[in-house]
């Protein structure tokens, strides 16, 4: 059913999409009108019960959502700095609780006390002037450092664009082979988490058959404390523009799609600027350059759901089906969107291309260690004397981005999350044993992901933030699979009733809950959040003892 719903919603093309007319169907109300969804529906040649389904899912499509005016954001930054009581607080004396609901992570960890209001993110003092921001409804644009360590290649000045894309009009007169060569040459690694090779996935959708490919940028990446990709969305835009225009050459796809997340209102707009700024120099459409080579952009904006970060959820987002996870194989490859060949790759590794296809491949690999290349954006939160993000050859020490460049912390810190809620819970007695690259945090039992670095401050126990990150897994499970579905919830029911309670939870039921979600989930949000408990239930066994038989 799945396939056929694909080739449906892929009949009108990207131009007519039919997630994107369901996010304009509930711009007004903050949820599509039941008539106008059904009509919809008959439109696509889909039934009513697949729009609605799919609509109920997301949090700023739902019914629940309707007249919704003010967001509370609800990332594990803001709640680990304790800010966010204070925040809906305030909010509550400008407006009724059914106004108000909530966001995950709006990109804002470097000042926290983040909230949405009227389409926009405010956050640090923003709060304490709600009056004037109610009724002057004016955005405030905040500041956060941005520092290159070592040398600035994704944190390079930008020139202009007849500068900056002549290494691009030089590739187009090239063998697309040759330029695939040199990415597979630089072993640039996938930036999202996994960290897989980006030419041996460029490579697999090269070499599949098919008149029509689409690449992906998947822009909501929602881990919160990562606020890297909005950053270069916003700061370095046409880094990613770039990057999906050699995706695109060397695999022979003929479509760019943007997917970006609601919680980034001004990435969406800057993308879109840049993309028509594009077309009237002549460097996207048709025969560019005179080239033959012939591509496009589209920008969807997501309606607020961290599982559409997975690869395959994101492609049933973009087809208006439910984000749920697809079975593996086939891979996005070989089908992916509209049961086409897909390349679905994050911000930061489109953005390292403009770098590698100017220098070529030996210089990006020459930069990091040997299996981990280049340069890595690391954000660091407000628990940080300097907040900001922060590039950094690959192998640097953490102790000397914590230190160094981080100032050390504001206050006491007992643990780091870092790699969004997948990620590892480093103890701050493993600062000196660990780098940023892929290897030495797997060898250390942690996971470097995008390198985003939320702290737990000594004042917080760690079952609160088990409990939290176990309530956030539920809450963003797809439901597809019953161990992610139904163990992430258990596992937020047990923590929940040992902190509020005399219970103790039983170490083999708790053990087996962790492995059954580790070894049978479909993807690695069920599978990777035993990751940072096993880490908790290590280090700090202590003070986690009391809760456990």
């Amino acid at each position: 059913m799945g396939k056929n719903l694909s080739e449906l919603s892929g009949r009108k093309g990207l131009g007519d999409n039919l997630f994107d007319r369901m996010g304009k169907l509930a711009q007004q109300e903050g949820t599509p009108d039941k008539e106008e969804l059904a009509k919809l529906a008959d439109e696509f040649l889909i039934g009513s019960a697949s729009t609605y389904g799919t609509t109920t899912f997301y949090d700023f499509l739902k019914p629940e959502n309707k007249g919704k005016k003010a967001y509370v954001c609800n990332g594990t930054a803001c709640v680990c700095a304790g800010t966010q009581d204070d925040v809906k607080q305030t909010l509550g004396k400008h407006f009724s609780e059914d106004e108000i609901g909530h966001m995950t992570c709006l990109g804002r960890c470097h000042e926290n006390s983040a909230f949405n209001y009227n389409g926009q993110n405010y956050s640090g003092n923003a709060i304490a002037e709600l009056e004037s921001i109610v009724a002057s409804k004016e955005p405030l644009q905040d500041k956060y450092n941005v520092q290159a360590h070592q040398q600035a290649i994704l944190t390079k000045d930008f020139t202009s664009i007849d500068e900056y894309y002549s290494s691009f009009v030089d590739a187009l007169q090239k063998d697309s082979a040759d330029i695939l060569n040199e990415i597979k040459v630089s072993n640039v690694r996938g930036r999202g988490g996994a960290g897989f090779p980006m030419g041996m996935k460029l490579e697999f959708c090269r070499n599949t058959e098919n008149e029509t490919k689409f690449i992906i940028c998947n822009a909501d990446e929602g881990d919160p404390g990562a606020y890297s990709d909005r950053y270069l969305l916003e700061q370095r835009p046409h880094s990613v523009l770039y990057g999906m225009l050699i995706a695109g050459y060397v695999t022979h796809a003929n479509w760019g799609v943007l997917y970006i997340r609601a919680e980034y209102p001004d990435s969406s707009e800057i993308i879109e600027r840049e993309i028509e700024n594009l077309r009237s120099a002549g460097l996207i459409g048709e025969n560019i350059k005179g080239s033959g080579f012939n591509f496009d952009f589209k920008v969807i904006r997501a309606q607020g759901s961290y599982i559409c970060g997975e690869e395959t959820a994101l492609i049933n987002s973009i087809e208006g089906q439910r984000p749920e996870v697809r079975v593996r194989p086939p891979y996005p490859a070989q089908e992916g969107l509209f049961n086409k060949p897909t390349i679905v790759n994050n911000v930061e590794t489109l953005a390292s291309l403009n770098f590698i296809i100017e220098n070529g491949g030996a210089a990006w690999k020459a930069i990091g260690t040997e299996r981990s290349s280049g340069t890595k954006l690391v954000c660091l939160d407000s628990f940080f004397n300097n907040p900001g993000i922060y590039e950094v050859d690959m192998g640097t020490s953490l102790s000397t981005v914590v230190n160094q460049l981080g100032g050390g912390f504001k206050e006491p810190v007992k643990a780091m999350q870092i790699g969004g809620p997948l990620g590892g819970l480093v103890p701050v007695s493993k600062l000196d044993n660990l780098a940023i690259d892929f290897e030495s945090f797997a060898d250390n039992g942690f996971l470097l992901g995008h390198a985003s670095i939320i702290c737990v401050p000594e004042s917080m126990p760690i079952i609160d933030f088990l409990e939290h990150l176990f309530d956030f897994a539920a809450y963003e499970s797809c439901g597809k699979c019953f161990p992610c579905r139904l163990g992430t919830k258990r596992g937020h029911e047990m923590l929940k009733k040992a902190n509020e309670s005399d219970y103790k939870i039983s170490k083999k039921l708790f053990d087996d809950l962790l492995n059954t979600l580790e070894q049978g989930s479909l993807c690695a949000h069920g599978g990777g959040i035993p990751l940072p408990v096993k880490n908790a239930l290590q280090y700090f066994e202590n003070e986690l003892s009391n809760h456990f038989e």
